[in-house]
């Protein structure tokens, strides 16, 4: 047997439990009416069934369902976007209150077609939200919008709870995964986000078993702390069709607890490691691990003080 016949056999811990109760088959007809995207379809995330059927949470993808980059691990379609909905904000932050829920997280196709990179719409929909559910966190993840520190300014401005923008793969891996973008771009997005808004956390996700070495996973978590991210998520790449990247290794459950130990020791508040683990998965937890570290952080200093 070749070993491209042999990757694609799935490990036991990557079998999902499908779960489409009311909650799930509600949530994704209110998708539907409000005619609204979800990361959680669009990008064909093994936790769809969890997080809309037993937790009620899901990911909104404003700006359009197509994305101006090709990035070879992405199921999101590729191409040439439309117009602006300019009316979109108003109808996430009226789901969000349809569902009630207490944190949110909002993210985005790529638009290098738009001068701002989209950070109007964001800007919006985070003020939409913060209207109709005043009680709601608010996470947000953004491409690097070409990387324009107005851009982003634009976006910050607006105050979210969580800035979450993705680094993907370590820095050798970077070219061959991810289309237009850049490591240290990335790496730069985050600081200056940290600097313009110091309480705000900042966060990022690495996904795993596209070739890269252990020593280059400590190095990703190194280059985060040095600019200041908090919180970090490490999960297992899965292929989304034969036309994208294969999968090199499946990582077994206890790495993904070495892994995680590892980012702690680092001093990230808060690291999500496990072979289904996306940047969205288990948001609310981290949310309220962040203010809690925050909280554990000041107590410190006045201790010191």
């Amino acid at each position: 047997m070749s070993r491209n016949d042999e990757y694609l056999r799935k490990p036991e811990w990557l079998k999902i439990k499908l779960n489409t109760n009311e909650h799930y088959t509600g949530l994704k007809k209110m998708m539907r009416e409000k005619n609204l995207h979800t990361v959680c379809e669009e990008a064909r995330c093994p936790n769809i069934h969890e997080c809309w059927a037993e937790r009620r949470t899901a990911t909104f993808m404003i700006l359009g369902d197509t994305c101006t980059r090709a990035c070879r691990f992405c199921a999101v379609k590729t191409g040439l976007p439309t117009e602006l909905d300019l009316q979109e904000p108003e109808r996430v932050a009226d789901s969000v209150q349809l569902m009630n829920l207490k944190h949110v997280v909002v993210t985005a196709v790529a638009r290098d077609d738009l001068k701002d990179g989209g950070a109007a719409v964001f800007a919006e929909t985070i003020r939409a939200i913060r209207r109709k559910n005043p009680f709601t966190s608010i996470e947000v993840l953004p491409s690097d919008m070409g990387g324009k520190e107005e851009n982003l300014a634009l976006l910050m401005d607006a105050k979210p709870d969580i800035l979450n923008h993705n680094i993907e793969t370590v820095r050798r891996l970077t070219p061959r995964v991810r289309a237009r973008a850049k490591y240290d771009r990335s790496l730069e997005f985050l600081r200056r986000a940290k600097e313009m808004q110091p309480t705000i956390p900042t966060k990022s996700s690495l996904m795993v078993g596209l070739g890269e070495t252990k020593e280059e996973i400590i190095e990703v978590m190194d280059d985060l702390r040095a600019n200041n991210v908090d919180i970090m998520t490490i999960g297992q790449y899965l292929q989304p069709s034969k036309s994208h990247l294969k999968v090199e290794k499946y990582y077994h459950p206890e790495e993904f607890g070495e892994l995680r130990e590892i980012a702690i020791s680092k001093g990230f508040s808060h690291c999500e490691a496990g072979p289904l683990v996306r940047s969205s998965y288990h948001a609310d937890e981290q949310v309220n691990a962040a203010a809690k570290h925050k909280q554990l952080l000041g107590e410190t200093e006045v201790k010191e003080a």
